[in-house]
Order: structure tokens, then sequence, then C-alpha cells
């Protein structure tokens, strides 16, 4: 068995959203290191840039796009795109996502709105568009979290898009898998990135290292493996979904965390 090539995506064609950093960047390198040619695409386009100069270093290729995942049209026509410029596309990374965190009793409808554009009517939209030209063997991937696991404060908003997007995944896996496309989520635990660092910027817009890191110390501590994932973790599970490593599954979520929660 030639595990390079189970798990090598030479002659595939990935797009990944969000991937102007954080994860997604991690997601586009691990693919385009893999053989994949890959559309990095985020509503930052100097960010997008960056990944596709990180693949290129690494000897893969990658284009960038700028999108705003809220748009249907735009998501529309970044796959089509896609296709007509490099002929075909094997792997969608639904990973584009932000957070608001405030209590839900005082989210505003307008905040409300555009969390669930960005982080859950984006999957819909992306999942509708590729399935109109993705061939069998194709692949999904939805970036969820693994708040689905739980419900903490402040994070109401951002939860119930990821457990929206759960459900769509396993959705769109049962509807598309006759097609013989594939539908899978990951779902990150804590891991340093944008998002877990937004909470440590204060006023002045200086970051408080020390609190980032009393507070990563005690998310490692509530996992068994005694550690918190890196953007890196999420890329590779997203690599054995996308390639033919994961040709028989389907509907499942694959915790990156520490087995800070099972399922």
């Amino acid at each position: 068995m030639d595990l390079v090539q189970v798990f090598g995506m030479t002659g595939k064609v990935a797009v990944v959203t969000g991937a102007g950093s954080g994860i997604g960047r991690a997601v586009a390198e691990v693919l385009g290191a893999a053989g994949a040619r890959v559309v990095v695409a985020d509503l930052d386009g100097e960010g997008a840039e960056a990944t596709v100069a990180g693949v290129e270093k690494d000897g893969g290729q990658a284009v960038a796009r700028q999108v705003d995942v809220a748009d249907p049209a735009a998501v529309e026509a970044l796959v089509d795109g896609t296709v007509s410029g490099l002929g075909r596309l094997d792997v969608l990374v639904n990973n584009a996502g932000i957070m608001i965190r405030r209590p839900l009793a005082e989210v505003s409808p307008d905040e409300f709105d555009r969390v669930l554009s960005v982080n859950l009517k984006s999957i819909l939209y992306g999942c509708q568009a590729a399935a109109r030209v993705m061939r069998p063997g194709s692949s999904i991937v939805n970036t969820l979290s693994t708040i689905i696991d739980f419900a903490t404060p402040g994070t109401g908003s951002y939860a119930a898009t990821k457990k929206g997007g759960e459900a769509l995944t396993r959705t769109f896996a049962v509807e598309l898998g006759p097609r013989g496309i594939r539908v899978n989520g990951v779902a990150p635990g804590w891991t340093d990135t944008g998002i877990t660092r937004q909470r440590h910027v204060d006023a002045a817009g200086g970051f408080q290292q020390s609190g980032f890191d009393e507070l990563a110390g005690r998310m490692a501590t509530a996992a068994p493996l005694g550690r918190i994932a890196e953007p890196v973790d999420s890329a590779h599970a997203v690599l054995y979904l996308a390639s033919e490593a994961g040709r028989c599954v389907t509907g499942h979520v694959i915790r990156v965390n520490g087995g800070a929660s099972m399922a």
C-alpha cells in the first residue's frame, strides 16, 4: 500500500474559505503540500495573498480570491470560477467564521444576522454550489467547533451557528452520499488563532500575552492529552477527510481537541 498516494492530493483542486489566517491558512498549506492546487478564499485579500505565498514557498500551487462568503452569489462565482479556471473542484473546505462575544440577551439582530450569515449560511451556500459541479469521490469538509458540545457564557450566537453547521453537515452527507460526494466536519477545540486571541486585546489595541497564556494553560488542563490544539492539527484532520484515506467516511465530525469532549 502506497500511503503517500492514499493521502496525496496530486491532481486535485481544493477551495478553502477563510484561508487568510489561522486554521484556514494551515488547511490551505497542508492541502497544497499534499499536491492539491488550492484556491485561497478570504474577505481579507492581503491575508489570502500571504497564504498563497506560504503555499508556494513549500512548493505548492495556489491562487487568492477575495470573497465574502455571506453573499451566495459570491460563493457561487467562487465555485464556478474555480471550475472554469482550474477545470474541476474536488474539495471544498467551508472554514470561514467569526465570533461576537456577548451575552445572548444583549446580542443585537444585526450582530446575530452577521454571525449567522458568515458561519452558517455560508456552509449552505458552499455546499449547494459545490454539489452542482462535484464529481463522485469529491469531499466537502465544514469547520465546526468543539463548542457544539458545551454551553459557555458569551458565545451563544457562535455556538448556535456551529451546531447548525453540524446539522447541515449530516444532512448534506445523506443527500449527497448517493452521488459519491462525502460531507464531514472538523470541530477544533481551543486553538491558538485570531478568534481566541481577540478577547485578550485591550482597548488600546495591545495584546495581553499573560492573560492569553493563563487561559491557554487552563484549557490544556481540561483536556486528557493536557495540551491545546494548533491550527495544523485541524488541517491534518481535513487532509484525512479530503483524501482517499477517508473514502468511506461521511456524516462524521472529528473533534480535534485533545479529548476535551468526546462523541
